[in-house]
């Protein structure tokens, strides 16, 4: 009988430009002050490539390797080629555990989200539309206020917003994934 893994994840989900990663980057020494280990998974619709034509890993990849590791004295990087988008239930199995994962994006696939939603965007918010959104972090808390039941944080009430992630974060399983 296999070991049944559990993780606490939570996800971060916002237009572009609404400070999603700004947001991430100050919870995650608050968290860490608090002794939790926190790890990241950030989505991306861009192409993004860590490596450069010519380098060793590079012509690894070129030539068919599936996963290519580059280990260095400080860290290492895993590179996995994917025949198709990957599953976010898979990135999290292939993560080491710790205290909590945030997930900035899967905005469909994580149950338990915070929408950052700010005025200057000029975006719609999607906190009204989308149920599994639990929360909105904003510069405008009257108007969310107005528009939505949801517990609302001004983006800077790190303690509070923490707080509401820590008591809402999902409970993962390598069981039931996502479901």
């Amino acid at each position: 009988m296999g070991h049944n893994r559990t993780q606490r994840v939570f996800g971060i989900i916002g237009r572009s430009g609404a400070g999603k990663t700004h947001l991430i980057s100050r919870l995650i020494p608050f968290f860490s002050q608090q002794g939790l280990c926190v790890s990241t998974i950030k989505h991306t619709h861009h192409g993004v490539d860590m490596d450069k034509p010519g380098k060793d890993t590079f012509l690894h990849r070129q030539h068919g390797a599936v996963e290519v590791m580059l280990a260095t004295p400080q860290r290492w990087i895993l590179q996995h080629e994917a025949a198709s988008p990957p599953v976010l239930n898979d990135l999290i199995k292939a993560m080491r555990p710790v205290d909590l994962i945030l997930i900035e994006g899967f905005h469909a696939e994580v149950p338990a989200t915070m929408e950052v939603w700010r005025s200057i965007t000029g975006k719609e918010a999607i906190f009204t539309k989308m149920e599994r959104i639990q929360s909105v972090a904003t510069d405008a808390l009257e108007y969310c206020h107005d528009i939505s039941q949801k517990p609302v944080f001004h983006i800077d009430d790190l303690t509070g917003i923490a707080h509401h992630i820590q008591t809402h974060a999902f409970l993962w399983t390598d069981q039931n994934g996502l479901a």
